[in-house]
């Protein structure tokens, strides 16, 4: 595999780890239904996994080198089937942790089931290949590892038998082997497309990045081959081996969450979540007063129909020639909205400013309204003449257009056709010569075109990031606050991080956290308070070598110890995360934080602190250790 970038490997790692810390985290947010155990012992097992992941992360050795030596098939494939085992526990841990076989469809259950079963053969398979020499494993996580080994396989053992047990479990009808095989053949042909967002917070909350999303996908068996349910483990491997599906996936969205199947009569509860009405309705008659899905409790049991959902189901079908499920209808526009419509859109091409300003008026009014006017705009055409009134000369024109193009973006399927439109080389020369407002708007846009991560990519290269740089340093207070978010999310991509190196950040955000004691954060747009945002963001670019140098430079290791003991929760993360990063195999800057006193409010941070924060101190506090012992040789 010559060429293989260590980087990409790391990164790899990287989303492997955070993809077992949502399947931890889905353990917090609690199961109910059939499969509550079930759901609850599988994340909590999979929970144990993250010190492994870790200490493969922080592995001394050369990835690279280790990736394309003749060993690589035993050292880092099994992190590939470990990855595909997470995906499979991951997207079953979605569709089983509610499930309620009351109202679900006769049959559902035995599918989840058997989806149990191969999803525990998967992840017992990936363990029992990883090679602890190979990544200098540790002795107590090797033993965390060896018995998660050992609860799944005695799940295992539990699950391999007839299939039929774990459904009588369940207090339901007892299937014949020819009903197993035949209904287990789309089991793992659940969805993997990206959530469709009816509403996402507004622009002054883009802060809060969700890393999100990936493709995760589980592949479908030929059961036609099986001859019996007494063959479940060779399914198990037949599933993950078949990798060719000849149907299409259906979005999760499409999907009733407690039917598992295509919406005819998409409803809406007041926790804001999606259900087919006559199972939801179900659900409510029983005297259920929940939410089947958040468990949240439903402030009243007022049902709205969600006719954009309806639409795109039925867009959806006819573009897969896919029979569209009974009673779903698309939705009429009123003739007078469509001409309205025409209208704006007319105006918006027009050779006069005044009319291109007016249309642009209502467009960002009206994108910013709902959901429903963004899909409209879209469809009618909107995004490419938008993106070409981005070059118009006239400040106005080029702010109600970036902020239109926000708003749009904020509908996750707009973002694709935004970025087919070239919109990035437009964005990137208003952040230079813009109004503020525009150039505000501009770094807001570019964080939420750059949530897909190969849009991270696309902007990085762009020339975007030194522009961004420019507005952190010297923009306005919201500015700046834009051009944080922006930065730290384009620097969650590797190959982002030296570009932002090279463009200066690493100076600007330390000056931001040095100032952070004398700033009052109501003195105006110069006395902003960023040390939160450029805490974030140093904790990021640590891990790069470039970034490494120039925090060390800076002189701000004394500071991030302070704020060790006084900062709040967030930044006592962040700043032992930065020394996390700035001490790993660095003797001399160890030496330099013991002297400074650092192992006092370390071990406090142990004793008292965040999650993150203990697992942050404590490798820390190990690195001093050995450094120690070292020197006492």
């Amino acid at each position: 595999m010559a060429g293989v970038d260590s980087t990409a490997i790391l990164a790899a790692i990287q989303s492997l780890l955070r993809l077992v810390r949502d399947i931890a985290r889905s353990s917090g947010a609690g199961f109910s239904g059939d499969f509550k155990k079930d759901c609850t012992d599988l994340s909590r097992r999979v929970a144990l996994l993250s010190h492994l992941l870790e200490e493969i992360r922080d592995f001394k050795g050369d990835l690279r080198l280790l990736y394309e030596s003749a060993s690589s098939s035993s050292s880092l494939s099994c992190l590939s089937d470990l990855t595909v085992a997470l995906q499979a526990a991951k997207k079953l841990l979605v569709i089983a942790g509610n499930f309620d076989h009351k109202i679900s469809r006769e049959g559902s259950a035995k599918k989840i089931a058997f989806q149990f079963q191969c999803v525990t053969w998967k992840l017992e398979k990936a363990l029992a290949n990883i090679p602890y020499d190979d990544f200098e494993i540790s002795e107590e996580v090797q033993e965390q590892v060896e018995l998660v080994r050992g609860q799944l396989r005695r799940a295992r053992e539990r699950y391999g038998k007839p299939l039929n047990s774990a459904i009588l479990s369940h207090g339901l009808p007892q299937p014949s082997d020819k009903e197993h095989v035949e209904n287990t053949g789309d089991i793992n042909h659940q969805q993997q497309l990206e959530t469709t967002k009816d509403e996402i917070r507004s622009k002054e909350n883009h802060s809060k990045v969700k890393n999100n999303n990936q493709n995760d996908t589980i592949y479908q068996s030929d059961i036609s081959k099986i001859s019996s349910a007494s063959s479940q483990i060779e399914i198990c491997k037949n599933i993950d081996e078949n990798k060719k599906v000849d149907t299409p996936s259906i979005p999760d969205d499409f999907l009733c969450p407690i039917s598992l199947e295509l919406m005819r009569d998409p409803v809406i509860v007041s926790t804001g979540q999606t259900y087919e009405r006559s199972y939801i309705q179900r659900w409510i008659d029983c005297n259920n007063t929940t939410c089947p899905k958040t468990q949240q409790k439903l402030k009243n049991t007022t049902l709205t129909p969600n006719y954009v959902l309806r639409s795109l189901i039925t867009q959806y079908c006819i573009t897969h020639n896919i029979q569209q499920p009974t009673l779903l209808t698309n939705r009429k526009l009123k003739s007078e909205d469509i001409q309205a419509m025409e209208s704006i859109l007319r105006n918006l091409q027009s050779h006069s400013i005044h009319q291109q300003r007016t249309a642009l008026s209502e467009i960002r009014s009206l994108s910013k309204r709902s959901t429903d006017n963004r899909i409209l705009l879209a469809q009618a055409g909107a995004i490419p003449i938008l993106v070409s009134l981005l070059n118009s000369q006239d400040t106005l024109i080029q702010e109600n257009a970036v902020t239109s193009i926000l708003n749009l973006s904020i509908y996750e399927n707009n973002k694709g056709l935004i970025m087919l439109a070239n919109v990035v080389p437009s964005i990137v020369n208003l952040l230079r010569v813009g109004t503020m407002e525009t150039r505000e708007n501009s770094a807001a846009t570019l964080f939420s075109l750059s949530l897909a991560n190969e849009n991270k990519i696309i902007i990085g290269a762009s020339g975007a990031i030194p522009s961004l740089v420019n507005l952190l340093e010297n923009g306005s207070r919201r500015g700046k606050k834009d051009a944080a978010t922006a930065l730290f999310n384009l620097c969650i991509y590797q190959g982002n991080k030296g570009r932002a190196v090279r463009a200066g950040i690493v100076p600007v955000l330390l000056k931001m956290v040095r100032d952070s004691d004398s700033d009052s954060g109501d003195s105006g747009d110069s006395g902003v308070c960023m040390v939160d945002e450029a805490l974030t963001i140093l904790s990021v670019l640590a891990s790069h070598q470039e970034a490494k140098v120039g925090i060390v430079k800076g002189g701000v290791i004394p500071l991030l110890i302070d704020l060790m003991r006084t900062g709040v929760s967030r930044n006592k993360e962040n700043a032992t995360s930065i020394l996390l990063s700035l001490c790993k195999r660095d003797g001399e800057n160890l030496e330099c934080i013991s002297r400074l006193g650092a192992v006092i409010p370390l071990m406090e941070l142990v004793k008292n602190g965040s999650e993150r924060a203990k697992r942050k101190a404590e490798s820390l506090l190990g690195h001093l250790q050995r450094n120690q012992n070292q020197q006492g040789m």
